[in-house]
């Protein structure tokens, strides 16, 4: 088994010979634009396959086909020429579904961008069924500070409201509490 590294560097040379070849010395009229997309490698580098594209209908898309096939046996002996590797790899072409793919997704992404479209305009002019913002919005720490001083303000209030005496009366035994505890600390 070869390395990664060595398979992906023949496969990037394999690539660029079948391109220039093709360009160069391959005059077939069934040939059209034919664009070498990619080139994969066997880890045992005995077998790749070239991925290639062709500009136009189904009609030349076959014509190319025919001509890869049948100039076949002059690019393969051109790759082992040019790669100098103790064996040359077996050529397979096929036609690249990329240029297809992408033109599904463009559809698709049309299609989506004219529903999107109607949807708007259906919206245009509508209220929200609800409030228009249906989350709680978050409590910032201004309002916070605002919660607990109004919640330390009403207890004072209450407190307040109690007779004065029994007020001041807790008040001081509350202190003496404190004191004694103080007290018993120190001893």
């Amino acid at each position: 088994m070869a390395s990664s590294t060595r398979s992906a560097k023949l496969a990037d040379r394999i690539k660029v010979v079948v391109a220039e070849t093709l360009k160069t010395r391959i005059k077939d009229p069934r040939l059209g634009f034919v664009t070498i997309a990619d080139t994969r490698i066997t880890g045992d580098l005995r077998e790749a396959t070239v991925f290639y594209t062709v500009f136009g209908d189904e009609e030349d898309r076959a014509a190319t086909a025919a001509a890869l096939e049948s100039a076949k046996g002059i690019l393969r002996s051109e790759v082992g020429r040019q790669t100098g590797v103790k064996f040359t790899p077996t050529l397979a072409f096929i036609l690249d579904a990329i240029p297809e793919g992408a033109k599904q997704i463009d559809d698709l992404l049309a299609k989506a961008a004219a529903e999107d479209a109607r949807v708007r305009e259906i919206a245009q002019g509508k209220d929200f069924a609800g409030e228009a913002d249906p989350y709680r919005a978050p409590k910032s720490l201004d309002d916070e500070d605002e919660e607990d001083e109004a919640a330390e303000a009403e207890p004072a209030a209450s407190a307040e409201s109690v007779a004065p005496a029994e007020h001041d009366a807790e008040k001081k035994a509350a202190a003496e509490e404190k004191a004694e505890a103080e007290g018993e600390d120190e001893r």
